[in-house]
């Protein structure tokens, strides 16, 4: 019977489409209409007025755009409106203050703008108003005292400003008040102790000012306070003694001064207080934790002085301690104690002394110990080999004596090892080779001495490798030369090294700065260091080498300071005398050029490479293909093979290093311009074992289906230009957008082609931009078609970094290869360099449990280049790093899709309240989005 339908329930039932033909004038006994978790879209309809009888109505969840309609206002009815998690824009309707029986109204995440209505004071019935993630402007209004009947106020993340009004103090029952992440100023207002029921209280990263109010004290029932991120200042209020159910108290970053009285102590039920980046001094009270509850500890950065306090000896549930960066004295030998739970603690840049206690190896779930910058003396324990988990220990700037236990090897977790500018003696044992894991070694400025061990080329992960400073002596061993990943620093210098430099230091292809000065080198620079590409930095000083400088930019541009005081170098270079000859011998090589190729260095690590048009082309220098193969392949675009490599050849005088801009491995890429005008970028295939193509008829078939990929995100067969890009221009909008770009790609290669296709090197140097920085995935030169009833079996293929750890083993091609290398990719865009030192971490199914994750900061993973994102923007942020770790899972089975990672890119997370600023991996993790 018409008019009978009471209630409609269509939630999460995967229906789309508009309501612009939905005739509600058919339901007007409807009371409740509940369509949350669909795909509708398009706008809200104003006849959704005619449902007068409407008391529950859910939206939320959709598509929904557009403005919403005055004649909401309609519904007087109404006690639930649910709108949010859609992308409704416009201004809040002033209507809205018609709807007296409301109880509950959400509609965060939107792109609701203008003001927040006054009449919104109207609605003396509601109890939740949730306006967060939306950018709305303006003062919160006075009318919001009205609201007498509300329990939980969220407004963060928009665009407020203004002072708090004073008439807040009127909402009695509140509990739950946030507003972070605004631009709200002024002082707190002292009516907010009047909220006496309140139990959190977000207010973090605004602009508020002056001291925080003692009336603060009355919040008796307060758990949650976070003031982070403001200008605040003069002192901590006495009164904050009564807050005893207080589990967690955020100062972070503000310019409170003054010393923390005793009455801290009575906050026995404190789980965290962050009070770093203040102007703290005095001495940190010795009942800090009587309560036996406190977890983190982070008051780094500040000026507190005097002893460690006593009663973190026996604090067993701490997890997380911060002293770094005060002017803390003592003795430390005996302030600490055994610790079953603590993961972090970092003393580091303080004026403590004593010795390391043994009794760090007792904390089995330690992974980051950083004393450094204190005046520690004494020797390393080798108890702190009994430290599974440690990841981080960083000793540096003491004066530590003795050796260095051989004990460390067994720290297989360990990725940063910091041991630099102590008094440390003797060799390096044998058994740092076995910390597989290692991407951070620095044991410079020591007494060190006696070989430098071969069995440092099995640390394969190293990006970073110090021995300068020392007194090391032989030769430079060759097994350096192992250290593929080897990326920001390779420096022996000021040692006694003797002996050639090792040829096979040149398979050092990413080395950006190498120094190996102040030694007593001897010999020629091998003929390798022309393939070290990514060298910017060199220094060959006071040595006694001779013979000719290689012909790279980074010898080309260095200073002359970087070459003197050597025995007969020669070359082109300022202040070196030309060599007497410089045969220059040809090229007896395979030449295929194949596909569109990059080659320069990705976007945030430095300067970017990006489009000029080309098409590729092949051929084959050294042995002319029969015609049928020639003609085939060529007829692909439509060129005259011979006669533009002939071309190319000629433009690139017979590829010459001057014109190489990058090299991976399969080939060297050069850049070409052609007799025509057109820019091209060739690569040059290494020479196979046999000098032949094993297979022609695949290759050329892969080719063929390569060129009929059409999508926006993926290289068309055209070309690239190149320009520099400062690292400020690549905002936060522009790398999410990247991030993006490159994971629609790939979901489109392994769902939408057919067969799918993996491109097998996903790395930061096959992802272009174009001039709109629109990512386009590149370099297709390993790229495999995906048959489900084939093996897809291959040698191994893709760029050192990026590869899918499986694959060392397993050999098999398979497109979650591919999202692996796109999880490395994510982190690298958003930390503006390569995430070596996370991965082994973030790829660990425990992550979230109790190791790394909980010891950084998401703030201190973000490229330091640039303000931190935040309101909608910082969200997103977040939400890449939990896919990119999602994707690093060491079980290929347990990563996701592209296609599920690039429909979450597409959907906003959930909101959360932690202040972003002090999230941690491992909380983040855990985060529902």
């Amino acid at each position: 019977m018409v008019g009978s339908v009471t209630e409609i329930n269509l939630t999460s039932r995967g229906l789309r489409g508009t309501f612009h033909y939905f005739n509600f004038s058919s339901f007007p006994s409807l009371v409740s209409l509940d369509l949350n978790e669909n795909s509708f879209y398009g706008s809200i309809p104003k006849h959704i007025g005619n449902l007068s009888k409407l008391v529950y109505l859910d939206l939320s969840f959709n598509q929904f755009s557009g403005k919403i309609p005055s004649n909401i206002g309609l519904l007087t009815s109404l006690r639930i409106l649910y709108l949010s998690e859609n992308q409704i824009d416009g201004s809040m309707p002033q209507e809205i203050g018609k709807l007296r029986s409301l109880n509950e109204l959400t509609l965060y995440n939107n792109n609701l703008t203008g003001l927040i209505p006054t009449s919104l004071g109207n609605l003396s019935n509601l109890t939740i108003l949730y306006l967060y993630e939306n950018q709305l402007c303006g003062s919160i209004p006075e009318e919001i005292g009205n609201l007498i009947n509300l329990i939980m106020i969220d407004m963060s993340a928009n665009h407020l400003i203004g002072s708090i009004p004073s008439t807040i103090g009127n909402l009695t029952k509140l509990i739950y008040l946030a507003l972070p992440e605004n631009q709200l100023s002024g002082s707190i207002p002292a009516s907010l102790g009047n909220l006496s029921n309140l139990t959190s209280l977000y207010l973090f990263i605004n602009l508020f000012s002056g001291s925080i109010p003692e009336e603060i004290g009355n919040l008796t029932k307060l758990t949650y306070l976070v003031l982070a991120e403001n200008q605040l200042s003069s002192s901590i209020p006495a009164s904050f003694g009564n807050l005893t159910k207080l589990t967690a108290l955020n100062l972070f970053d503000n310019h409170l001064s003054g010393s923390i009285t005793h009455e801290i102590g009575n906050l026995t039920h404190l789980v965290k207080l962050t009070l770093s980046y203040n102007n703290f001094s005095g001495s940190l009270p010795q009942q800090i934790c009587l309560g036996g509850s406190l977890a983190m500890l982070t008051v780094s950065n500040n000026h507190f002085v005097g002893p460690i306090p006593k009663s973190l000896r026996n604090c067993t549930s701490l997890i997380r301690v911060r002293f770094e960066g005060n002017q803390l004295i003592g003795n430390i030998s005996n302030s600490f104690g055994v610790y079953p739970k603590l993961i972090y603690i970092d003393l580091s840049y303080n004026k403590l002394h004593g010795e390391i206690s043994k009794n760090w190896g007792a904390c089995r779930l330690l992974t980051s110990l950083k004393i450094s910058c204190n005046k520690i003396t004494g020797r390393i324990p080798p108890e702190l080999g009994n430290s599974s988990q440690l990841q981080v220990l960083d000793l540096s700037t003491n004066h530590i004596a003795g050796e260095i236990p051989k004990e460390l090897g067994r720290l297989t977790s360990l990725f940063n090892l910091n041991l630099s500018n102590n008094k440390l003696v003797g060799g390096i044992p044998l058994e740092i080779g076995l910390l597989y894991n290692l991407d951070h070694l620095d044991l410079s400025t020591n007494n060190l001495s006696g070989p430098i061990p071969g069995q440092l080329g099995n640390c394969s992960r190293l990006l970073q490798l110090d021995l300068s400073k020392n007194n090391f002596s032989k030769t430079i061993p060759s097994h350096i030369g192992n250290l593929a990943n080897l990326q920001v620093l390779l420096d022996l210098s000021q040692n006694s090294l003797a002996g050639e430099i090792p040829s096979k230091l040149g398979d050092l292809r990413y080395l950006i700065k190498f120094n190996i000065s102040h030694n007593k080198l001897c010999g020629s620079i091998p003929s390798t260091f022309v393939e070290m590409v990514s060298l910017t930095v060199v220094d060959i000083s006071y040595n006694e080498l001779e013979g000719p400088l290689p012909n790279i930019t980074a010898f080309q541009d260095a200073a002359e300071e970087t070459f003197k005081n050597n025995k007969g170098l020669c070359g082109s270079f300022r202040g070196l005398q030309p060599c007497i000859s410089n045969t220059k011998e040809g090229h007896n090589v395979v030449v295929l050029i194949v596909l569109s190729i990059l080659g320069a260095v990705f976007l945030i690590i430095g300067c970017i490479g990006i489009f000029y048009i080309f098409r590729p082309i092949a051929r084959n220098v050294e042995k002319e293909p029969n015609k049928t193969n020639s003609e085939n392949l060529f007829s692909i675009w439509s060129h005259d093979g011979r006669m533009v490599c002939k071309d190319i050849i000629e433009v690139t005088e017979d590829f010459s290093n001057e014109y190489c801009i990058g090299v991976g491995g399969y080939g060297s890429v050069y850049i070409a311009k052609l007799l025509t005008g057109q820019v091209v970028a060739v690569k040059k295939l290494h020479p196979s074992q046999n000098g032949e193509m094993a297979d022609l008829k695949t290759f050329k078939s892969e080719i063929c289906a390569l060129t009929e990929i059409r999508h926006r995100n993926i290289v068309k067969l055209y070309g690239f230009c190149s320009h520099v890009e400062g690292a400020k221009q690549l905002d936060w909008m522009k790398r999410i957008n990247v991030v993006k770009g490159v994971a629609y790609a790939l979901s489109y290669m392994h769902h939408d082609c057919s067969p799918p296709i993996a491109h097998r090197d996903i790395s930061s140097n096959n992802i272009l931009l174009d001039s709109e920085y629109q990512a386009r995935v590149s370099d297709f030169g390993t790229a495999r078609l995906l048959r489900y009833d084939s093996s897809n079996w291959t040698s191994l293929a893709g760029t050192y970094g990026y590869i899918a750890p499986e694959l060392a083993y397993t050999m098999k091609i398979t497109t979650k290869c591919d999202v692996y290398s796109f999880g490395i990719i994510a982190l690298e865009v958003i930390m503006g360099t390569h995430p070596g030192e996370l991965i082994s971490s973030l790829s660990s199914s425990s992550l979230v449990s109790s190791s790394i994750g909980q010891n950084i900061l998401l703030k201190d993973v973000l490229d330091q280049r640039i303000s931190l994102p935040i309101f909608n923007v910082a969200q997103e942020v977040v939400s890449i790093v939990k896919l990119a770790s999602a994707c690093l899972h060491t079980s290929p089975q347990c990563r996701p899709t592209m296609q599920e990672v690039s429909q979450k890119l597409s959907t906003p997370m959930t909101h959360f309240m932690e202040p972003f600023n002090t999230i941690t991996l491992g909380h983040l993790l855990n985060l529902n989005m």
